[in-house]
């Protein structure tokens, strides 16, 4: 078996949905992500423009980079929608890739007999791993900006594992099956897409929810609707997810206690209610501890004023 089909079989046997292999240098979307950093579009998310040669070359993330192995991970796409996005109610996906991407790297020092300069990349830096994962073979940039794999829909997370080891290229995934679909854009509640594929983040309920760290502005506080922390509205509209989203596997995703089976009231309230070792009790590992305490109190106070809303609009006062 080559080197190449053992890493991928590795990588599946560490729990991986997807994995393909890229060959690193100039980033073909670079340009495009420098054109939206000016445009604004980044809103607060100062440590964005963070690293430019990299974004442009990832061969420039370590002396010797020169091969990206890209993976998938799956989150449960067939989960119920509710107050949290799916991804956010287990344990930090960060921490659960990184470490299996570490153990991929151990394994793959031990096959080849040497050390293998390797880092691995898990939305955390400046490597424009969407890029490498479209490079890799693994889906096409939906018009929701979200990367779509064709037997997956979105719900993956992605990560990749730079070495300076060459390893045989996966064909990049050239095609866009979104066709003339607009389902994510038309879906949107904040009209948050300046066009397909061009997200003003500044206007998306996750950016609202969880990058901001200012008050909601009153003009997208309705709009928010019942989401506390973050938003999988364009991606449960998405024909690709209605069919072919799966089932939640990885257990350290599932709900922890603090957000199973809430509905965005009761959940509003509970966090109102948290002090601060309640909050750091609760959200130990997770990724919700991103927007703090007081971010999550922000929100949940928009949600509950929604609910009443809704509440007086239902009885025609």
């Amino acid at each position: 078996m080559a080197l190449k089909d053992m890493v991928k079989a590795q990588a599946y046997g560490l729990g991986f949905d997807l994995v393909g292999i890229a060959t690193l240098g100039p980033v073909e979307s670079a340009g495009t992500f420098d054109a939206w950093i000016e445009n604004g579009y980044a809103g607060e998310m100062d440590y964005l423009p963070r690293g430019a040669a990299k974004r442009h070359d990832s061969r420039l993330a370590f002396a010797g980079a020169s091969t990206a192995i890209v993976v998938g991970l799956d989150y449960g796409g067939r989960e119920p929608s509710g107050p949290v996005a799916r991804y956010a109610r287990g344990d930090d996906y960060h921490d659960i890739m990184a470490e299996r991407l570490n153990d991929l790297h151990r394994w793959l020092q031990l096959e080849v007999g040497r050390a293998v300069a390797g880092k691995a990349y898990v939305d955390t830096g400046p490597i424009l791993e969407r890029d490498l994962a479209r490079r890799a073979g693994l889906g096409w940039f939906g018009k929701n900006t979200n990367l779509v794999n064709p037997r997956l829909g979105s719900f993956f997370f992605i990560g990749s594992l730079l070495v300076d080891l060459d390893l045989a290229p996966d064909s990049p995934f050239e095609a866009d099956r979104c066709g003339s679909c607009t389902r994510c854009l038309d879906a949107c509640p904040t009209n948050a897409f300046v066009e397909p594929r061009v997200l003003d983040a500044t206007r998306c309920i996750s950016y609202l929810t969880i990058e901001s760290k200012g008050e909601i502005p009153d003009a997208f506080q309705e709009a928010v609707g019942s989401n506390i922390y973050g938003c999988d509205i364009c991606q449960d509209v998405c024909p690709y997810n209605v069919k072919f989203a799966r089932e939640l596997r990885e257990p350290a995703f599932a709900a922890r206690d603090a957000i199973r089976d809430k509905n965005p009231e009761t959940l509003a309230r509970d966090l109102l209610a948290m002090d601060d070792d309640e909050f750091r009790s609760a959200f130990k590992q997770s990724p919700m501890k991103r927007a703090k305490r007081r971010g999550l109190a922000r929100n949940a106070a928009v949600v509950l004023k929604n609910s009443v809303s809704r509440e007086c609009c239902s009885r025609g006062s």
